[in-house]
């Protein structure tokens, strides 16, 4: 059991690092642009006119700028929604390069992702600790009686709400625990946590994706799978920092540590 559980973990590590350097993954990403923040419609460096119009972002170029929409080269204007994803979908090109749409509590922005940015090139992989059976532990989940948002800084310097779903508990070097955590469309749970090794021997705070939930709520918590959030690998993101009572007063020394 143990030996498969630590193949498995194996093959999650693979992946992830395979993950975070592939040419349009987070070591790409090389710059978040807000578009109200260039109320002319000039993005540093992006060709054409980018203007929010509270639904999307109106889009306006000539040949010379050398964009591409849905792969043809565009001319004229469109109406851009939020990219859905994966990043090397993003309808706008230039050249090499993805631009991607996104919006953030009705704020939108381009992200520039560049296969070619020096970063992705110089990935050495992600320091990770050995799988250790003792860090994979039963949980259970409690949902709140209704949706619960809270204001938490994120790593661009600005605040924006987090919405959580439930209550996490489990028991940790011999003391119950608990994190508030969010669910995903697809029934994982998503916590943001920092623990007592955070800024120290691993970055300042980590992501954690408990499978889903059973319908007695039972899952498994397993901190040999904690990642390193999108920010550990690019300043451009906008991870939120770990809400109130997620920060644990024991040295998790598992899962994903540092960008190697």
């Amino acid at each position: 059991m143990t030996t498969d559980a630590s193949d498995a973990w194996e093959h999650w590590h693979a992946e992830r690092e395979k993950t975070v350097s592939a040419p349009y993954g987070p070591l790409a990403l090389t710059a978040t642009h807000w578009v109200g923040d260039y109320p002319e419609g000039r993005l540093p460096d992006i060709p054409g006119i980018w203007v929010a119009d509270g639904a999307g972002i109106v889009l306006t170029a000539t040949e010379t700028d050398g964009l591409t929409v849905d792969g043809r080269p565009f001319t004229g204007e469109v109406h851009l929604a939020a990219d859905r994803g994966p990043e090397s979908g993003a309808r706008v090109a230039l050249g090499g390069k993805r631009l991607f749409v996104l919006v953030r509590e009705g704020v939108w922005g381009v992200r520039v992702y560049d296969p070619e940015f020096p970063a992705r090139r110089a990935f050495r992989g992600v320091e990770v600790t050995p799988h250790a059976s003792r860090w994979s532990v039963p949980g259970r989940f409690t949902p709140y009686a209704g949706p619960r948002t809270v204001r938490v800084g994120n790593a661009d310097g600005r605040e924006r709400g987090l919405a959580l779903a439930g209550e996490l508990a489990f028991t940790l070097a011999g003391q119950e625990r608990t994190l508030q955590v969010a669910q995903q469309g697809d029934g994982l749970l998503w916590a943001v946590f920092a623990d007592a090794t955070s800024g120290d021997t691993s970055f300042r705070f980590r992501f954690l994706y408990p499978q889903a939930p059973d319908a007695e709520g039972r899952t498994v918590v397993d901190f040999n799978r904690a990642q390193l959030p999108p920010c550990a690998f690019a300043d451009h993101f906008v991870c939120p920092f770990p809400p109130p009572g997620n920060t644990l007063d024991v040295a998790i020394d598992a899962g994903e540590r540092a960008l190697g």
